[in-house]
């Protein structure tokens, strides 16, 4: 595989190191043998973005981003003018992980619609692209990225497991589809069905390390070696080569997050 493949989302300040005598640098390496180059490092919470731009400084193949999952309701609360601070770090290439989750968040949620809309107008302030987690809630998502005029920055709905229908739309407002190990599951037919239809030019791949690693790994923890995986059934699926998911999935992340 001469194109190397990039993780466009995943934890690392999240993994299990216990088998890695090296930590992380074992970890990269361990993904560089099996052809990934890039990882994107994305931040759930505040009190953890520290530790994200760290991992991104140290190391010249990692990037980080800047967000709250929509589920942490903890930890500190940044404002649109700390998130947009944040994002000025020249290794911060975008806002998120941010969006909608009701399958984890119950009653009133007007605060994750606040909190999703904050990130929207710091992403537009930002100039960077969003990273949307979109569970149950589609709907609510697409409508919330469409008020707030997401198309500005565009971005990616991460670890997608919606129908057809909702690709549209978000391809719609120039985002990217990205496909996680859950790709790779039996029981995934809706993702592989919206894989084939997805254009070439707006797929990614992703591990959403250290969670939903992918067959053969299901069940236990992911690395962003294991990216791989995702991107060969990706390839199976659309009837074309490991090479050519390679090759177009990374010049789509490049030029979505402007990379030269």
């Amino acid at each position: 595989m001469s194109t190397p493949l990039i993780d466009s989302h995943c934890h690392l300040d999240r993994l299990d190191l216990a088998p890695y005598a090296q930590g992380i640098d074992d970890v990269l390496a361990q993904a560089r043998e099996q052809g990934v180059s890039d990882v994107l490092c994305v931040c759930i919470n505040w009190e953890n973005l520290p530790a994200v731009v760290q991992l991104a400084q140290q190391h010249a193949h990692v990037y980080a981003t800047v967000g709250v999952h929509p589920n942490d309701n903890e930890g500190h609360e940044p404002s649109i003018d700390e998130l947009v601070a944040a994002a000025h770090h020249p290794k911060v290439i975008g806002i998120g992980e941010t969006g909608l989750d009701y399958f984890r968040s119950e009653g009133d949620l007007a605060w994750q619609h606040a909190r999703f809309r904050r990130h929207i107008q710091a992403a537009r302030l930002a100039g960077k692209p969003l990273i949307v987690h979109s569970r149950d809630a589609q709907a609510d998502t697409i409508r919330i990225l469409r008020e707030e005029g997401a198309e500005a920055v565009g971005g990616i709905m991460h670890c997608f497991v919606d129908d057809w229908d909702t690709a549209v739309q978000a391809l719609e407002l120039g985002f990217y589809i990205s496909f996680s190990g859950i790709i790779t599951f039996n029981n995934a037919v809706q993702v592989r069905e919206v894989a084939v239809r997805v254009p070439a030019e707006r797929m990614l791949v992703e591990t959403d390390a250290p969670y939903l690693a992918p067959v053969p790994y299901r069940g236990k923890p992911n690395y962003p070696a294991y990216v791989r995986h995702v991107a060969e059934r990706l390839a199976q699926v659309r009837g074309t080569t490991l090479e050519d998911i390679a090759a177009q999935t990374s010049a789509n992340f490049r030029r979505l997050f402007r990379l030269a």
